[in-house]
């Protein structure tokens, strides 16, 4: 399916497809706790889902946000052609998509200038502030950030680079498939995220994450308390391995 035009703000649902409850529960493992969840519950998306490339994170002390995608391109090599009057109006229907339909949202951003990508920077002091009271948690993009020590508390950010620039840069479309350092992403798709990237998580298992992250957890603690213990052996390893092999 092809991006949605500026000119045409999808249509989406107020109701949240998932209770709250869940996201919260979502919120407490960090993003590779969540990968490794989800090798258990959906072993067949262990090479897809997520981000595959580096990705810049300057607020890495904030704890992993979970959302529903607000998905869009942008460029910034190449000046809109279009009128002041109209570039005013797309913008105003980009942040009606962006603060509308399942919430909280995470917008994540794909630059497509090719080469040239992360040439100017979309997001930095205003776009934070911004898009945090529009109901947006932070951003997952390949482009370009700035005003670091500007930017609104609590917004995170993973990005392709930093950079002092905006140039160009314009919402070249929304609502429609973009694709992020490796992760194919959809407009409503729920995403969790933190300084390690992020990953997409399809709504018909988000209730067993939870369960099976614990279950992840009870398997690594008998390696983890002899790997740190100052008995350690390699007998003693073998014994740890073999316990964790054993719970379900």
């Amino acid at each position: 399916m092809p991006p949605a035009s500026p000119e045409k703000t999808p249509v989406t649902s107020s109701a949240a497809p998932l209770d709250p409850s869940v996201l919260e529960a979502l919120t407490r493992y960090d993003t590779p706790t969540i990968c490794n969840a989800m090798e258990i519950v959906a072993p067949e998306r262990r090479l897809i889902g997520y981000t595959t490339k580096p990705l810049v994170c300057p607020f890495p002390d904030l704890p992993p946000m979970v959302g529903y995608a607000r998905t869009v391109t942008i460029r910034s090599v190449v000046k809109p052609g279009i009128s002041v009057e109209e570039q005013a109006r797309r913008r105003t229907a980009y942040y009606e998509y962006v603060g509308t339909g399942f919430g909280p949202r995470i917008c994540v951003i794909q630059d497509i200038d090719g080469p040239d990508v992360g040439y100017g920077a979309f997001w930095g002091e205003v776009q934070s502030a911004v898009h945090k009271a529009l109901g947006c948690l932070g951003v997952v993009t390949d482009g370009s950030i700035r005003d670091i020590p500007q930017w609104v508390p609590g917004f995170q950010a993973l990005a392709g680079s930093i950079g002092p620039s905006h140039a160009w840069v314009h919402a070249e479309s929304f609502g429609g498939e973009v694709r992020v350092a490796g992760m194919t992403v959809r407009s409503d798709d729920l995403i969790h995220a933190d300084r390690h990237g992020a990953i997409v998580i399809p709504s018909e298992i988000a209730e067993k994450l939870p369960e099976a992250a614990e279950l992840c957890a009870r398997r690594e603690t008998p390696i983890l308390e002899i790997a740190r213990s100052a008995d350690f052996s390699l007998e003693k390893l073998k014994d740890a391995l073999k316990r964790s092999a054993e719970i379900h």
